[in-house]
């Protein structure tokens, strides 16, 4: 399991950890208009892709650095109100499993320069690396935020289709669970109660029924750096 102690020390803490997290001390990003890409669908029993990301602490993960029995993965970002919305519920999640063997990680797939100026009205920070770093200061994230801004590479495997989409895995990193935290998005309206179940029920092993394995995930659309000749055409003018 990855605790939180580790995600915020300093890199030579491990020195286990040490040469494969210096990986991404120096990283610069380079969001760039890229050709577009299949974007895969995942189903219950499926593996989780592996990755290797860059994250706001200066480390880079790959899965393999996530060893609990459950892993949660949060494909969300800065400037969107709904992902905004479900902050705290996931910071309250992450306080309550993260001890009993879940891991908890968050990607933000978008593209800076795929977000238009009129999409920033509920925020003050968009979508790039730096901004995610105030981000998670900020809300005192206590999990990794690892961008994938620049070429999704590795967001396009898992197949998010808005932000918030969380991904629930087993021991063995097979799809347990995939779709929104819960269905309420306005604070204080939802308790988290799918993404609960889906953890209760993969820590005790048990198979989720097909109508709660996959719900609709709901919120901003994925910034895709493909999408984005009339952003960029916004941003200049």
């Amino acid at each position: 399991m990855l605790s939180a102690s580790l995600i915020f020390s300093g890199c030579n803490s491990s020195t286990e950890r040490t040469d494969h997290n210096d990986r991404s001390s120096g990283f610069i990003p380079n969001p760039i208009v890229v050709a577009e890409k299949p974007i895969a669908v995942l189903k219950p029993g499926d593996a989780a892709p592996d990755f290797e990301l860059p994250g706001v602490d200066g480390r880079n993960y790959s899965l393999s650095d996530f060893d609990g029995d459950v892993l949660v993965i949060n494909f969300t970002c800065n400037h969107c109100p709904t992902a905004q919305a479900y902050e705290e519920r996931f910071n309250k999640l992450v306080a309550d499993y993260g001890d009993k063997g879940v891991d908890f990680l968050a990607i933000s797939p978008n593209s800076p320069i795929a977000v238009l100026p009129e999409e920033l009205g509920y925020t003050d920070l968009n979508d790039d690396f730096e901004s995610m770093k105030i981000r998670a200061k900020d809300m005192d994230y206590r999990f990794p935020y690892l961008y994938d801004g620049d070429k999704h590479h590795f967001s396009t495997l898992y197949g998010p289709t808005a932000t918030p989409h969380v991904f629930v895995f087993d021991k063995n990193r097979k799809l347990t669970y995939q779709g929104r935290i819960d269905a309420s998005e306005k604070p204080g309206t939802g308790q988290s109660e799918d993404l609960i179940y889906a953890i209760e029920q993969t820590l005790a092993g048990n198979a989720l029924a097909a109508d709660r394995a996959v719900t609709p995930a709901f919120g901003c659309s994925i910034k895709w750096a493909w999408k984005n000749e009339w952003t960029i055409k916004v941003n200049e003018d």
